[in-house]
C-alpha cells in the first residue's frame, strides 16, 4: 500500500505520521500521480498547529500538502491532454500531496520542462503562485522601487526575482547570511530589525513605491509608515493589518492556475528564475523537515522526496 503523511489532531511536529493509505483512484477528469517531490510550506505548519482553525479548519485524519511533481500513473475518465508516463508539475487543494501517490485534477497539471529539476518542480506551486499573485497585485514597473519582506523565504526568493524581471529596483529584507544570494540576483539586501525603516529609506533614496509582505509581524504597518499607497501593498501573512489599512491580500488562491505554473516553469527552464532548495528529506523524515521549516531561517524551499 502507498504511504502518505497524516495527522489525527492539532499539535506540533510530533503529531505527524507516515502511514499506509488506500491506493488512490482517479475520479472523472482526474489522474493519479506518482509523486517525485512535494514542497512544504509555513501555512501547512500553521494549519497543523491549529492556528488557522477559524479560517481553514482541518478534518481528521488530515493529510498535508499542495505542491507536487511526479509521473502520471493512472488516468481517469474524461481526461484529455495528459497520458500515463507524463512528467508533470501540479497542485491539489485536498491537502494530499505529501504522499507516494495522489489523485489530482488533470487541469491542475502542466508538463515538466527538462530544465526544471524534480525538487524545484515539486516546490513550485504554493510559493510560486503566491509570489506571482503578490507581484502582480502591486504592479511594479521600470521606475519603481519595491520592498519585499521575508526575501530569503520560499515565497520571498521568487517574489524578488519576479519583481526584478519587471525592471523595478527591488529591496529584499533578510538576515546578513542571505545578502549574498540577493545581490547575486540583482536585489538590494536590507537587514531587518530595529532601524529597518530608515535603512529602507536610505537604500531607496526616499519612500519606496510598493511593498510585498511575505512575513507578517508588523510589515504592513511599516509600509504605511513609509508612505506606500495601500493599493500598492500586498500581504500574504497579516490579514488583520490588511483589513485595518485596506491593503491587498492577493496570494496563492489568486495565482492557483496551471497556466501560472507553466509560465514559472518556463522562466526556470530559460534560466531567468531560480528556486533555491535549502534541503530535501525523505517522506519518512517529515517531522525533521517541518522542524527546519519552522525555525524560519532557511534560504528558499524545503522539499520531501517520497
Amino acid at each position: 500500500m502507498p504511504k502518505a503523511v497524516r495527522f489525527e489532531r492539532y499539535g506540533d511536529v510530533e503529531v505527524l505520521e507516515v502511514v499506509e493509505v488506500p491506493h488512490p483512484t482517479p475520479g472523472r477528469e482526474q489522474v493519479v500521480v506518482r509523486v517525485r517531490a512535494a514542497g512544504i510550506n509555513p501555512g501547512e505548519a500553521s494549519i497543523r498547529a491549529g492556528l488557522l482553525h477559524e479560517r481553514w479548519p482541518a478534518t481528521f485524519p488530515s493529510g498535508q500538502g499542495g505542491d507536487l511533481a511526479g509521473v502520471v500513473d493512472e488516468v481517469g475518465d474524461g481526461v484529455t491532454g495528459v497520458t500515463v508516463g507524463d512528467e508533470v508539475i501540479g497542485f491539489t487543494h485536498d491537502r494530499a500531496s505529501q504522499a507516494e501517490l495522489v489523485a489530482v485534477d488533470a487541469d491542475h497539471l502542466t508538463l515538466r520542462p527538462a530544465g526544471v529539476p524534480w525538487e524545484v518542480a515539486g516546490a513550485l506551486f504554493v510559493a510560486g503562485a503566491t509570489a506571482y499573485a503578490a507581484v502582480n497585485a502591486v504592479a511594479p514597473g521600470n521606475d519603481d522601487t519595491v520592498v519585499v519582506s521575508g526575501a530569503a523565504g520560499g515565497v520571498g526568493t521568487i517574489a524578488v526575482q519576479l519583481a526584478r524581471v519587471t525592471g523595478a529596483t527591488v529591496l529584499g529584507l533578510a538576515s546578513p547570511p542571505h545578502h549574498g544570494w540577493l545581490r547575486d540576483h540583482g536585489i538590494v539586501p536590507v537587514d531587518y530589525g530595529d532601524g529597518v525603516e530608515q535603512r529602507i529609506r536610505d537604500a531607496a533614496g526616499g519612500p519606496p513605491d510598493a511593498f510585498i509582505d511575505t512575513f507578517g509581524s508588523g510589515y504592513v504597518d511599516l509600509a504605511i509608515s513609509l508612505g506606500v499607497a495601500p493599493e500598492r501593498i500586498d500581504t500574504i501573512a497579516d490579514w488583520t493589518a490588511a483589513e485595518r489599512h485596506g491593503v491587498k491580500t492577493d496570494g496563492n488562491m489568486v495565482g492557483a492556475r496551471a497556466e501560472v505554473l507553466a509560465e514559472l516553469a518556463g522562466l526556470i527552464d530559460a534560466g531567468r528564475l531560480e528556486v533555491p532548495i535549502a534541503h530535501t528529506y525523505p517522506l519518512a523524515e517529515v517531522r525533521e523537515a517541518y522542524r527546519e521549516l519552522e525555525r524560519r531561517h532557511t534560504l528558499g524551499k524545503i522539499v520531501l522526496v517520497p
